[in-house]
């Protein structure tokens, strides 16, 4: 699909979504519909999404052991390992585990990436490409950021993790409010995220609207959140008081807060929605790629698929016994005469 129609698709995509609260909100007053029952809709269609997902991964077979593997496999005892090894070529529980732990938190066969170019004349050359990693490492990290000091805003008492997190993320205290530098570092990575996928031949060429979309929608809900923060000022206790009756199940929206914040709103409920029918949801299938969550001991254990079903099977020695004349008569050579 041409990049002009992904990019034009997934950007109204994103207006109208933030034409819906405003028009909503605004124009309607419909404070309760978008401060509560659509933020319950969307949370009971994130979780119930993401369980489906899991459950219907967990589910499907795995007939073959085939995770990916860069080291040595372990053989023989005279063929030497490096530590390396033990991680990228893992046979052992332990080295799934820890090889998982460095994907997880690290990116780790992202960080290993390569990027394919043309040499000089028809030679073909490989190079680093660890800006993907970089922005995508300082993307995750950011929104995790984001999520953990909003929870300040369902809790109370505050969790001593929050405040200390709050504290280290807004220590640049030069300014009233505070400035909080995860929203700003959110919304620069996942900037790149986008200029990269317009800007690189390769990846603008496989680019679709549902790559484009959760992209801009993130920086929709960053851009409102500065907004809604720095600039078009909200009553963050009235906005508590709202949040934690949704936590308690008690809703109650007060008046007086401002538009701007059920846009911000709507938004998170519509990623939270979207996420379990998007590419989004690699969050959870991480754990469950084969690729990865298997040791790769296929010379000392034999893998027998757990989804094999008992099938009659007609052995070689069942079948020489069968034709053992025939095929002496044919000339053709028998074990057992």
């Amino acid at each position: 699909m041409n990049v002009i129609v992904s990019l034009t698709i997934s950007s109204i995509a994103v207006v109208v979504l933030v034409l819906i609260p405003l028009i909503g909100v605004w124009g309607l007053h419909l404070h309760y519909l978008f401060g509560v029952v659509i933020p319950y809709l969307a949370a009971a269609t994130f979780f119930v999404g993401i369980v489906y997902r899991v459950v219907d991964w967990a589910k499907s077979p795995v007939p073959f052991r085939i995770p990916s593997t860069c080291g040595q496999q372990k053989t023989m005892p005279w063929v030497k390992r490096t530590y390396v090894d033990y991680l990228d070529n893992p046979d052992s529980t332990l080295g799934t585990v820890l090889r998982m732990v460095l994907e997880i938190l690290c990116f780790r066969s992202l960080f290993r990436n390569t990027k394919l170019q043309f040499g000089s004349g028809e030679k073909i050359k490989y190079a680093s490409a660890k800006w993907l990693w970089l922005g995508a490492i300082v993307f995750h990290y950011a929104f995790l950021t984001v999520l953990i000091r909003h929870l300040w805003l369902f809790t109370e008492p505050v969790p001593f993790f929050v405040q200390l997190l709050n504290k280290l993320d807004g220590f640049l205290q030069i300014f009233v409010p505070t400035i909080y530098l995860s929203g700003f570092v959110l919304g620069a990575a996942v900037t790149y995220l986008l200029l990269r996928r317009l800007f690189i031949p390769q990846v603008r060429y496989v680019s679709l609207p549902a790559d484009y979309f959760p992209l801009l929608l993130i920086i929709g809900m960053a851009f409102t959140g500065i907004l809604m923060r720095y600039l078009l000022k909200v009553d963050m206790i009235k906005v508590k008081e709202l949040t934690l009756g949704l936590v308690r199940f008690s809703p109650r929206v007060p008046d007086g807060i401002g538009v701007i914040f059920y846009i911000h709103l709507f938004l998170v409920s519509s990623l939270f929605a979207y996420f379990p029918f998007s590419k989004l949801v690699h969050m959870a299938g991480v754990f469950l790629s084969p690729t990865r969550n298997l040791s790769n001991n296929s010379r000392a254990v034999r893998h027998i698929n757990p989804w094999n079903y008992p099938v009659k099977v007609h052995t070689y020695q069942a079948y020489e016994d069968e034709f053992r004349e025939k095929m002496k008569a044919a000339g053709l050579p028998v074990e057992k005469e």
